[in-house]
């Protein structure tokens, strides 16, 4: 099977199945500035397509010559990150989807500044460090291992530990993000690169952030009179979590004069952007199907007929109101633990109802002929 590239096919040795290329696709994902991206360098990974993939800056092709096993961590990086974009967002009119045939994925929202756009940078700038930085501990690279550098004693709430096994090298796989993800930002002075950058970094601090101090006991029976510890990564939903927040209260900024920062447009904000999510350009409701703004509308999106959240068939549905079906749902009941070892159940029917919110009207001029 080929790829195609241009006019040109490769040819390469092994099969790539079906899921294989649903995973290039995923990976075609966002640049405002060119048609190709370096996201899906992790599903092709080798050195010709580095050299072939028109979205690559000199710095970002390079890197993908040299460490072409760490593209492969980052491509694997991606379908977590966009796995947990689209479950921070499942309830809202803009739940992170992808567009079919799009070679955006997300659509045109990348192309606005946007604060769904903040939040795509920072999670996806996550999701290499945690790749990254897993991908070394588990030493599936031969660039970097787990961090061996703590020794000596500390304390916690708990009392005194010991440094030792050995740490997840949270340090390399923040420098090796910041290196390859912002080469490009970094080439462009205006103000939607400054915001690129800026929610870059919030994302690579946010798994930093979370990382945890884990141990293990030493002593008769395991009394745990002596530890040794360890620094480890927390489970990337805390950072997807923490993310989501920050999407919650993201600052509108625009570039100071000289181009080298933001000013806050609100002029009673007194705090610090530092580790805040930032944006420039209001979103749009996304109610509406607007491929030019990133919108894919919300008509037949399940509502929560009972919720006054955004989940809600009011708000979801942006007051279009909403079609109900009964549907026929099967669930495990009645289980029972049977001896040795396995749990029993039936399967149980019962119909409940599904709310869908209902396509905009189209206004009536729009029927004459």
């Amino acid at each position: 099977m080929g790829i195609r590239h241009g006019s040109k096919i490769q040819h390469h040795s092994k099969p790539i199945s079906k899921i294989y290329l649903i995973f290039i696709l995923l990976l075609l994902i966002f640049t405002p500035r060119v048609d190709s991206s370096w996201w899906y360098i992790g599903a092709l990974g080798a050195r010709v397509i580095c050299d072939n993939i028109p979205g690559l800056v000199n710095k970002q092709r390079q890197l993908c010559q040299r460490h072409p096993d760490l593209m492969q961590s980052i491509g694997e990086g991606a379908k977590e990150w966009i796995k947990e974009c689209q479950h921070q967002f499942r309830h809202h009119r803009w739940n992170c989807s992808t567009l079919d045939r799009d070679h955006t994925v997300f659509g045109r929202v990348m192309l606005r500044s946007s604060r769904e756009a903040a939040f795509v940078y920072a999670i996806s700038s996550a999701g290499v460090v945690y790749a990254i930085t897993r991908a070394c501990s588990q030493g599936e690279l031969k660039i970097c291992n787990c961090d061996g550098h703590k020794r000596g004693q500390a304390s916690d709430d708990k009392g005194n530990f010991d440094w030792g096994g050995c740490s997840d090298n949270i340090n390399y796989g923040i420098k090796f993000a910041k290196a390859f993800v912002d080469a490009r930002e970094r080439m462009v002075k205006d103000a939607r690169a400054l915001m690129n950058l800026h929610n870059n970094r919030c994302g690579r601090m946010a798994v930093k952030r979370f990382m945890k101090l884990e141990c293990k006991c030493h002593g008769v029976s395991g009394s745990c009179s002596l530890r040794t510890c360890w620094l480890a990564m927390s489970d990337f939903r805390r950072t997807g979590d923490y993310l989501r927040k920050k999407y919650n209260t993201a600052i509108e900024v625009t570039m100071n004069q000289d181009g080298t920062g933001f000013m806050v447009a609100d002029k009673d904000f007194q705090g610090s952007t530092k580790n805040e999510l930032v944006y420039v350009e209001n979103s749009p409701d996304y109610c509406l199907t607007d491929r030019s703004a990133g919108s894919l509308g919300t008509a037949g999106r399940v509502c929560n007929k009972s919720s006054r959240g955004t989940d809600g068939c009011e708000v979801m549905c942006c007051g279009r109101g909403y079609d109900t079906m009964r549907v026929k749902r099967v669930t495990k009941c009645e289980c029972k633990f049977k001896w040795c070892c396995a749990v029993e159940c039936k399967d149980c029917e019962d119909l409940v109802d599904v709310h869908t919110c209902k396509p905009h009207k189209r206004p009536d001029w729009l029927d004459i002929t």
